[in-house]
C-alpha cells in the first residue's frame, strides 16, 4: 500500500515556487514552461527508495524531444517524491524544484538547470538538513576506513567525512596514507 493510501496526503508544491521558476525561465529554452501547472502529479515514492526525487513524463525520451523541437504540449508528467523529505523543507523545496525545472522542458543537467535551482531553492547546508546528515552517516557507516592515519607523522584522526582530507590536522603535511 502506498503512503498516498495509507494517510490520503501527497506532496504539495510550496507557495510561490511556481513561480519563481517561471520567472527565471523567462527567455531560456523551456518549451513546456507554460504547460508547468498542468497535466502535472505529484505523489510519494516508496519508503525504500533510494532516489530523492524524480520526472516521469508518460512518452519516451524520444517522444518527448520531438514535442520539445516542435513546441506542442509535453502530456501528463509525474513527479514522485522521497518521503524522507517530509520533514525537510529546504530539501524538499531544492528537490522539486529540480523536478519541476525537468517538467518544463531542461532535461540535461547542465549549468543553467543548477543556477536556477540556485537562485529558488538553494540546497541547505550539510548542518541544517537532517536528511543529508542521515545520508552522510549512511555512507560513512558503509566505508572500510574508520580513522584517517597522516603517511608523514602517523596521526590518527576520527573519518568524519566521506571525501579524503587534502592535510594533516596535526603536521599540516600534504595527506599521505601509509
Amino acid at each position: 500500500m502506498s503512503r498516498e493510501e495509507e494517510d490520503g496526503s501527497v506532496p504539495a508544491i510550496p507557495d510561490g515556487l511556481l513561480e519563481d521558476l517561471v520567472k527565471e525561465l523567462e527567455g531560456e529554452d523551456a518549451p513546456f514552461v507554460k504547460h508547468l501547472g498542468r497535466d502535472l502529479e505529484l505523489k510519494w515514492l516508496e519508503e525504500d527508495e533510494s532516489r530523492l526525487g524524480f520526472t516521469k513524463f508518460e512518452c519516451d525520451h524520444h517522444e518527448i524531444y520531438r514535442r520539445r523541437r516542435l513546441g506542442v504540449p509535453r502530456g501528463p508528467v509525474t513527479i514522485a517524491m522521497n518521503p524522507i523529505l517530509t520533514n525537510d523543507s529546504a530539501l524538499f523545496r531544492h528537490t522539486l524544484a529540480h523536478e519541476l525545472l525537468h517538467a518544463a522542458g531542461l532535461l540535461d543537467h547542465d549549468g543553467l538547470h543548477a543556477e536556477i535551482v540556485g537562485k529558488v531553492a538553494p540546497a541547505p547546508k550539510l548542518r541544517d538538513s537532517p536528511v543529508l546528515m542521515r545520508l552522510r552517516e549512511q555512507v560513512l557507516e558503509g566505508l572500510p576506513e574508520e580513522q584517517w592515519i597522516c603517511g608523514k607523522c602517523g596521526h590518527a584522526w576520527e573519518r568524519r567525512r566521506v571525501t579524503r582530507p587534502t592535510r594533516c590536522p596535526k603536521c599540516a603535511s600534504r595527506f599521505e596514507t601509509k
